[in-house]
């Protein structure tokens, strides 16, 4: 017994110390830059205290636009896969009957995709003059309807969360729809027996039993909104001006623009909202466990 609860250990150990060296102890060390003027115009290093942290939220910056709209992509693309994605699993587990496969795929193929090709695809088609989507819009005489989807402030992060949206509910709807499968159908015909509608057969079964996945699916929808970066650099940059700008975008210009310390104080402002978001999570996960 000694041995085989020591057996795991040896496999355990060397990920455990590989984790520590690469993710640890640099997380550590990000947190210790952000409170110095670490940048590419010096060789000094010298401590500032909370500086970096002050400009940050500073009125005369856009660094607070970056945090609204990480805040707002979240929270738009959790309402939109969701909804879609359990929309087209539910379609998919009892509407169609035919061709069910080959939907599956079709709806899956943008998941597998590069998030560069796919942003690279986009700005062709979204193009406000040559782009796919405006010439169709103006050659059936809905020219009004063409815009500038990705160079107008008011439309690019919006733009963005659509396309976003597109490649990522392919993901989510599997996730729903292995929920689905798990339900009892005994459920649904006591219910029908019962005279239950199709809502309230919805409401009062599907909802409740497939509570587990759709939590599953909001962690990782959560978790992904905070950390959004390829799509964005792919199809705006951040643009136009700040008005598709996010906290990892804003990370990425500061470092590559020699803002060392700003660029670690960002990203420990970014850890400590995903710490205690996914504490709250881990809290909420664990609610009906106690309940028990």
């Amino acid at each position: 017994m000694h041995l085989k609860s020591r057996y795991p250990q040896a496999f355990a150990w060397p990920a455990l110390f590989l984790f520590t060296a690469f993710f640890i102890l640099p997380s550590l060390s990000g947190i210790y830059f952000a409170f110095t003027d670490w940048s590419s115009f010096s060789d000094e290093v010298n401590f500032v205290g909370f500086k970096n942290f002050h400009r940050l939220f500073s009125a005369d910056e856009h660094y607070f636009d970056y945090f609204w709209n990480t805040f707002v992509f979240t929270v738009v693309t959790i309402v939109l896969k969701t909804i879609f994605g359990l929309g087209l699993a539910l379609l998919l587990d009892k509407g169609v009957r035919s061709f069910v496969n080959l939907y599956r795929a079709l709806i899956y193929v943008p998941v597998v995709l590069p998030m560069l090709v796919v942003g690279l695809i986009f700005r062709s088609i979204l193009h406000p003059s040559q782009g796919l989507l405006n010439v169709s819009l103006r050659s059936v005489g809905l020219g009004s309807l063409a815009f500038r989807w990705l160079t107008d402030p008011h439309l690019a992060l919006y733009s963005i969360m659509v396309i976003d949206t597109w490649k990522g509910v392919g993901y989510i709807m599997v996730i729903l729809l292995a929920g689905l499968q798990t339900i009892p159908r005994e459920y649904y015909e006591a219910a029908e027996v019962d005279g239950a509608g199709a809502w309230a057969r919805f409401w009062h079964i599907t909802l409740p039993m497939l509570a587990p996945a759709i939590m599953i699916v909001t962690v990782l929808n959560v978790l992904y909104g905070l950390r959004v970066f390829d799509i964005v650099y792919a199809t705006t940059n951040g643009g136009p001006g700040y008005a598709s700008e996010v906290v990892m975008t804003g990370i990425f210009k500061a470092f590559s623009q020699g803002q060392y310390g700003l660029g670690t104080a960002l990203s420990t402002v970014l850890f400590a909202i995903l710490l205690v978001v996914g504490y709250g999570v881990i809290r909420l996960l664990e609610r009906p466990t106690e309940g028990g």
